[in-house]
């Protein structure tokens, strides 16, 4: 058993001071991992529904098998986990902004790092998925301009709490159409957010893309007593779009 309270890491970054801890949950024993950005809780292995959800919806409306699938976000590595239970996933690229985010899990410091550097299927690429997505070298360092069936994105709180004011400009019409290049025609475009679904985000994706939908997942809040939700956006490109899918 674990002792009740540890901080795993703490590593200055240049969003601020990022630590990993792990506390034994009071009632079950279990340990839970907690990840936080200076003050602000990012993310909790005791809350992952959310996360999981992201990649099972997201990956239920990529039709086909062979997908190649990118998350933007890496954390304790749920969705990336999550995506890679999914057998007709044959690469999948996670971008993270952080190098010490990726150094845990290479490390064996969080509970899904050996699963995820382990699985040939999948890479972990340190870099800014926002500058990235509206780059026309695109998510992949080692492929220029290549295109995803599916892109994952779970980094910030939602498109109206972000972690840095670089990012907002991604969930405007101008930066999500810049983000349909990096998708095949009929690729998915799957979004994370902890806040309610958002009326104005739903319409910059009505503008860019053919089909969009929000779901809300609920799930149980031990800490709070009763639920919580989290919701997770849907939008799909235009399949009859160009360039034609490999």
């Amino acid at each position: 058993m674990s002792v009740r309270f540890e901080e795993i890491d703490w590593r200055p970054t240049r969003l601020g001071d990022i630590s990993l801890r792990r506390r034994r949950h009071p009632a079950s024993g279990d340990d839970v991992y907690e990840v936080k950005l200076g003050d602000e809780f990012l993310m909790s292995s005791l809350f992952t529904e959310g996360e999981i959800a992201l990649a099972r919806l997201g990956l239920a409306g990529t039709p086909g098998g062979d997908l190649d699938v990118a998350v933007g976000g890496l954390g304790l590595g749920y969705t990336a986990r999550a995506a890679l239970d999914d057998a007709r996933v044959r690469s999948l690229i996670v971008v993270e902004a952080l190098g010490e985010v990726i150094g845990w899990h290479q490390r064996g410091l969080v509970p899904l790092g050996d699963a995820l550097t382990s699985d040939p299927r999948c890479r972990m690429v340190n870099g800014d998925f926002f500058a990235m997505a509206g780059d026309s070298q695109g998510l992949d360092p080692q492929e220029p301009g290549r295109r995803f069936h599916a892109i994952l994105l779970d980094i910030d709180h939602s498109p109206q709490h972000v972690l840095h004011p670089g990012h907002t400009a991604l969930y405007q019409p101008a930066g999500l159409r810049a983000l349909t290049d990096r998708l095949y025609p009929g690729g998915v475009f799957a979004l994370w957010s902890n806040d309610p679904p958002d009326e104005q985000f739903g319409s910059a994706l009505a503008q860019v893309f053919a089909e969009h939908e929000a779901h809300v997942v609920t799930f149980d809040n031990p800490l709070q007593g009763g639920t919580a939700t989290n919701t997770v956006y849907l939008a799909k490109t235009d399949p009859a779009s160009s360039p034609v899918q490999e």
